[in-house]
């Protein structure tokens, strides 16, 4: 039998792992796609050539049987960044996960932008105390980023408070109690599915278009009740992904924001993904850097046309529904992510340079007063690229504070977190942001 991709008369590539992509391609054939839709929002198929949009369209998150979750609105292009498309009431399913108990649940599906610009969606749980509001303004909202860190739509914290706890649950929905600590305060929270109808996991742009577009859709059609409250942004590692692009892209996205974001409080920050792949390659952390790239390739299709046949095999897979427990189970085999292209050496592209000067937003000033913690010992998300934000923001003239906590990402996520809370409380109940820079 002939292998399925004639590639005699190339010039050999030195070195083990071109020679084993050279393998994995020869032996593997590529998985029969059909053609993608050419009207498909989900996959923009019109600017693809034919086969690179049908991969797109393969690894997209399967739907999971809810409309509102899963249908792209029609006409979309004809809303506003924010503008609110629908919503509905899940205080029935959201408000017994809570403690204390509050008054309503509500989901607000909205318009918001893709990483390239063009017209998307995303889906936003607001959660509203009881009682009555009795401090300055209208009530405060604490802008929950919960580290989602999934590839499909049950990963999404809006499926949770809509359907109860499930295996996909993600802990970090409850753990830390910020959503807890804040309704005990009279705030609402608001916690934004920031990966997108794509669930583009790491991707910076879509996270923080979505996150800065939940806080348009509550004050433009809850207006009557939070149409002048402060709103103060939360996040860890995933979730400070969200918060960091929300407070570089602020200015230029969503300028009327300025002040009415107070501050964003944010740790374990993965921002610099040239240093994550060095950290998180060939070892324990490399199927969920694995994940990340794959999902970033579900906005950036550029990705996805540089993976290999076994990556797309796998890229279609069930594979691409799953959530960080399931899909950072690869790791175990300490795979280097060059097992997954088809090029040498992608690390170390101009592909991989371009990807990595995007999503480092670099040069944008935070609009708002900036709270960054991160653990000293951390190993896969090294404190250096933290050290290096602050630095960038300290330059430009930012308000920032830095805070060298103990642990690794995990532990960091505790000894890291009272602080953070404190500071973002005194913001939310009017203290100006002292800068360290």
């Amino acid at each position: 039998m002939s292998p399925p991709e004639d590639t005699a008369g190339l010039p050999p590539v030195p070195g083990l792992l071109p020679a084993v992509q050279e393998w994995i391609d020869r032996l593997i054939p590529p998985p029969a796609l059909g053609p993608a839709a050419p009207n498909a929002p989900l996959v923009d198929a019109g600017r693809l050539e034919p086969d690179l949009a049908a991969l797109r369209a393969a690894v997209m998150p399967d739907p999971i049987g809810d409309p509102f979750v899963d249908d792209w609105p029609t006409f979309l292009d004809i809303y506003a960044p924010g503008e609110l498309l629908e919503w509905r009431d899940v205080t029935a399913t959201g408000a017994p996960l809570m403690f204390p108990a509050p008054r309503q649940v509500l989901q607000l599906k909205f318009r918001t932008t893709d990483s390239l610009g063009a017209p998307s969606y995303a889906i936003a749980s607001l959660v509203i105390p009881t009682g009555v509001w009795t401090g300055p303004g209208d009530r405060p909202i604490v802008v929950n980023n919960v580290p989602i860190n999934g590839l499909g739509r049950k990963c999404n914290p809006s499926y949770t408070l809509t359907h109860g706890i499930s295996l996909d649950t993600n802990l970090s929905e409850f753990i830390p109690p910020t959503t807890y600590l804040a309704l005990a305060r009279g705030y609402a929270v608001l916690i934004p599915d920031h990966e997108g109808p794509r669930m583009a996991y790491a991707e910076p742009y879509v996270a923080g278009h979505a996150v800065l577009d939940s806080i348009r859709a509550v004050r433009g059609s809850l207006s009557e009740e939070f149409g002048a409250s402060d709103f103060g942004m939360i996040g860890y590692s995933g979730g400070a992904i969200a918060t960091n692009a929300a407070a570089k892209l602020l200015d230029e996205y969503a300028p009327e924001l300025a002040g009415v974001v107070v501050g964003a409080a944010l740790g374990g920050v993965p921002v610099d993904y040239e240093i994550l792949a060095e950290s998180m390659n060939a070892n324990l952390a490399s199927g969920v850097f694995m994940g990340a790239t794959f999902a970033v390739g579900r906005e950036r299709p550029e990705i996805l046309a540089r993976m290999n046949h076994l990556a797309q095999w796998i890229a279609i897979s069930p594979m691409k529904n799953k959530c960080v427990d399931t899909f950072a189970l690869p790791g175990i085999f300490h795979l280097p992510i060059d097992i997954a292209a088809n090029f040498p050496d992608p690390l170390h592209s101009d592909l991989a340079e371009d990807i990595y000067r995007a999503t480092r937003l670099e040069g944008r000033k935070s609009a708002v007063p900036l709270y960054i913690y991160h653990g000293e010992q951390e190993f896969w998300v090294p404190p250096r690229g933290a050290r290096n934000l602050v630095s960038e923001q300290c330059g430009l003239g930012a308000n920032a504070v830095y805070r060298s906590v103990f642990g690794e990402h995990v532990v960091a996520a505790v000894t890291g977190y009272p602080e953070a809370v404190l500071w973002l409380d005194a913001r939310l109940r009017g203290e100006a942001a002292v800068s360290e820079c």
